[in-house]
């Protein structure tokens, strides 16, 4: 078995169609494939650069439940990338970013255990990816800053342990804290401390 480490990030489920259009702005650019329609919870539809289960078929998700997509984004050069995922045939753009994929996307519209957010947890593909996902700052900074973009409340690390990293925190990034910990002893206080952003 190998590692499946994974960024979650928590918003209100209005805003998940912010962070798909976000997300899709981040996808490497040329790729040729064909758009993916999704129609989401209110019937609100996006089209997005990414396949769902490998397919480009319609997805229909107006009534919740949950959307799964092959991700593929835009992530710096930092020495842990470098390590863990740059080889000699990738091409850097002159952001000093490359290609990252595929990063496997669960959305799910809303979760049994705190139903007025939803959760887009994103997970590495491989071992060496997931390894990258702990160790690189610029993959964090990939997260982080989607959290902020698009009016999420919070950012965890999942290390496959009974401890999470937050990493985003109702407006503000957060290092060297984790749930449960001091400050959160159990994930209901942390969700409890979840405050929705004004807009």
């Amino acid at each position: 078995m190998g590692l499946d480490y994974s960024y979650e990030i928590f918003m209100p489920p209005r805003n998940a169609a912010r962070a798909l259009t976000w997300l899709a702005e981040l996808a490497p650019q040329g790729r040729h494939m064909p758009p993916l329609p999704i129609t989401l919870p209110g019937g609100e539809q996006l089209i997005v650069p990414f396949t769902s289960r490998f397919k480009s078929e319609p997805v229909d998700c107006s009534a919740g439940g949950t959307l799964e997509l092959d991700t593929s984004v835009m992530i710096g050069v930092d020495e842990a990338v470098r390590e863990f995922h740059l080889r000699d045939s990738d091409r850097v753009d002159e952001q000093g970013r490359v290609s990252v994929g595929y990063i496997y996307l669960t959305v799910t519209f809303s979760p049994t255990q705190h139903p007025n957010f939803a959760s887009l947890q994103f997970m590495a593909a491989t071992s060496d990816m997931s390894r990258m996902f702990m160790q690189s700052a610029t993959v964090r900074q990939v997260f982080t800053d989607l959290t902020a973009a698009t009016g999420g409340v919070c950012c965890l690390l999942d290390t496959e342990t009974d401890v999470f990293d937050i990493c985003w925190l109702n407006g503000e990034t957060v290092s060297d804290e984790t749930v449960p910990g001091a400050r959160f002893p159990r994930f209901h206080d942390l969700v409890a401390a979840w405050r929705e952003p004004v807009e």
